[in-house]
């Protein structure tokens, strides 16, 4: 138990050390030079890309592996997971009300950087060892920035095989099947915590190598179907907590915002605390500037950069500003987030469950096992690449063994210890995102001018 508490220490530690004020700067600094680089282009076209999300520009012919629809469905089922769920809770728990403003900060900019990361990806997209075109920072540093910055490619990678392990949403889902499901029926009591957790781990990970062995294209036609209805069902249910609760919608609009920049709600009472962590929460919503987007992006079936970069940019606008600010304003506005001992999951469940006593926590246990699920079948394909651009594409398949024992894995283990584990490994798949964005913005902000100037007419 003490070595468990060390690792925890340590891996908390090194977090907040990378989530410093440098990587705030890094990925709001960043996609603010990018809003300001890009003129506004990406925010005036939003019809545009609506309609080349809904495939108004699909053609058949063009390299890569997926539709539009279903490279932003795989990346949405990556952001639209546990982190708009459980990560708002852990937001509002440890930064208090104000770090969702700062949420909605990181979306916003986030809007330009994911037009600008998953344009590259497309723009620069290589050959793996099987000679087969893949996307991501990693093939964008190697094509766009040349040999020489090949570090940051490598450690893209190497973050990547970490931060896209399925510790967190395998963990949360099974606390919530836990206390939701297995408590209240007399199911998991003392000892038989650990075996229900581990037991549902082992499900969970059998589900997972089911639909994996298809490989992106099953990913893709398994979320394209999952999303869209998860994300219908959640909006629903929590439209009806906040009917429920129109009266107190306005107030905690207001503390929102007042926390944001007062910090007093905040764990340390401190301004920059509320940043760090709404920053944090943010990018883990998101992943706008991690990279991951950009991997899933890149595996779509088109010839033009500019277009995918304009249906990826639509993610956090969906995933942010949407679904997570219906979360934050379901916890706050049935008050079950002040004075508790509660986090995570466990957290909104207890809001929906105010709202619809006696079942309001099943039903979100029937959202969250979709979206946990999907978020765990998007990050096995992005593990799998980083694998895949490390040791050689032919190699990449032996990942999901390696990511199914690790679904168990993270069943088992404390919050604390899964979030610090991915949370610093974000930092560092942002390091290279960023750095090779920025340099290559001037490409970006060209291809851009030149599409709409010759392509489209609205």
């Amino acid at each position: 138990m003490n070595l468990i508490a060390s690792v925890e220490s340590a891996l908390s530690g090194l977090a907040a050390w990378l989530w410093g004020p440098p990587m705030v700067i890094l990925l709001v600094g960043g996609g603010l030079f990018l809003v300001v680089h890009s003129r506004l282009l990406p925010y005036r076209h939003f019809r545009h890309a609506i309609r080349v999300a809904r495939g108004d520009y699909d053609h058949p012919d063009d390299a890569g592996q997926v539709p539009h629809f279903h490279a932003l469905s795989t990346a949405l089922s990556g952001t639209l997971g546990l982190g708009n769920v459980a990560g708002v809770a852990v937001a509002i728990t440890m930064g208090g009300p104000g770090a969702i403003f700062w949420m909605w900060v990181t979306a916003l900019v986030g809007v330009v950087t994911k037009f600008y990361t998953c344009t590259l990806a497309i723009m620069y997209r290589g050959r793996d060892s099987q000679g087969e075109l893949q996307g991501g920072p990693m093939y964008v540093v190697r094509e766009g920035l040349g040999p020489r910055w090949w570090p940051l490619a490598l450690l893209f990678a190497l973050a990547g095989l970490v931060g896209t392990l399925p510790v967190f949403q395998a963990n949360q889902l099974v606390a919530l099947l836990r206390d939701t499901i297995a408590i209240p029926a007399g199911l998991a009591t003392g000892d038989e915590h650990f075996l229900f957790d581990l037991a549902c781990g082992a499900v969970i990970a059998l589900l997972v190598l089911t639909v994996v062995v298809g490989h992106v294209q099953r990913v893709g036609r398994v979320t394209a179907r999952l999303v869209p209805a998860m994300v219908l069902g959640y909006l629903l249910l929590s439209a009806g907590v906040l009917v429920q609760f129109a009266g107190a919608i306005p107030s905690a609009l207001l503390q929102i915002i007042s926390d944001a920049f007062s910090g007093e709600a905040a764990a340390g009472g401190l301004v920059g605390t509320v940043i760090m962590i709404g920053v944090r929460r943010g990018a883990f919503s998101n992943e706008a500037g991690i990279g991951t987007e950009a991997m899933a992006h890149g595996a779509a079936k088109t010839s033009e950069p500019v277009r995918e970069g304009l249906v990826a940019m639509l993610g956090p606008i969906i995933d942010t500003l949407l679904v997570c600010t219906l979360t934050a304003l379901v916890i706050l506005v049935t008050g079950v987030w002040d004075g508790g001992d509660l986090d995570g999951v466990t957290l909104t469940a207890m809001a929906f469950e105010f709202a619809y006593p006696g079942v309001g926590a099943i039903l979100l246990t029937v959202m969250v096992t979709l979206l946990a699920l999907s978020t765990i079948l998007s990050f096995w394909y992005y593990g799998s690449k980083c694998l895949g651009y490390l040791a050689g594409a032919e190699h990449q398949h032996h990942y999901i063994w390696i990511y199914s024992v690790l679904v168990v894995v993270g069943s088992v283990s404390s919050l604390t210890l899964v979030i610090s584990l991915i949370d610093a490994m974000y930092a560092l798949m942002a390091v290279p995102t960023m750095v090779s964005t920025l340099l290559l913005a001037p490409r970006v902000r060209r291809a851009a001018r030149e599409y709409f100037r010759l392509r489209v007419a609205d």
